[in-house]
């Protein structure tokens, strides 16, 4: 049986919903205030949970110290304190609009490219503050 491990990492970052392929009426329409041109924020939270198999001889689920360093070069260091629009490559207007969404999608996948095969990671749930959260799931 499983067992799992979840690490929180926070950042700060900035974003607007837009479709570069739509007029402004259409975003505005679809996004509502997020799609205002100045851009919005959120302090966001970023709960991360692993799942495997304890190893026998260090007790370890997962090697901490290479979680929190894949945490922080993946989430911390790519999104705090970002535009997330301009400053981060892979949602640049016309790529992946920043949503909730998208965002757990996204920092799911590059997370568990850089884990050990034997860990998996169970779910990203990630929130804009405490009213608003999503997860993504492993399939």
């Amino acid at each position: 049986m499983p067992t799992s491990l979840t690490r929180r990492v926070t950042f700060a970052a900035a974003h607007r919903y837009r479709r570069p392929d739509w007029t402004e009426e259409e975003n505005v329409r679809v996004f509502g205030a997020c799609a205002h041109a100045n851009y919005h924020g959120h302090g966001y939270v970023c709960d991360v949970t692993v799942e495997g198999g304890i190893d026998p001889v260090t007790g370890f689920l997962v090697d901490l110290a290479l979680l929190d360093r894949v945490l922080d070069e993946e989430v911390r260091r790519r999104f705090d304190h970002r535009n997330i629009n301009l400053d981060v490559a892979e949602f640049a207007d016309g790529l992946l609009v920043p949503t909730g969404e998208n965002l757990a999608r996204f920092i799911f996948a590059r997370i568990q490219a850089r884990l050990e095969p034997s860990v998996r990671i169970r779910t990203v749930r990630l929130a804009e503050d405490a009213t608003l959260w999503v997860t993504h799931e492993a399939e």
